[in-house]
């Protein structure tokens, strides 16, 4: 990824760390983001009979995962 300017750069980081803490699984706290850590685990999903959208973060740097509505 390219920053091309000073307000991107901004841009950029403050994406990035909105999906660190929302999204991101970090081991340390056992595969939860840090929100999920201060609020709880979600309970367990079967995904067999869902669908599941893709979104991509960051240009396609980064891909999150939700449940289709």
């Amino acid at each position: 990824m390219r920053i091309f300017s000073e307000h991107h750069l901004r841009r950029t980081l403050t994406r990035y760390l909105a999906h660190y803490n929302t999204a991101r699984p970090h081991r340390g706290i056992g595969q939860l983001s840090p929100l999920q850590a201060e609020t709880g685990a979600p309970p367990p999903v079967d995904l067999a009979d869902k669908r599941v959208h893709c979104r991509a973060i960051l240009g396609g740097l980064i891909n999150e995962y939700r449940i289709a509505s």
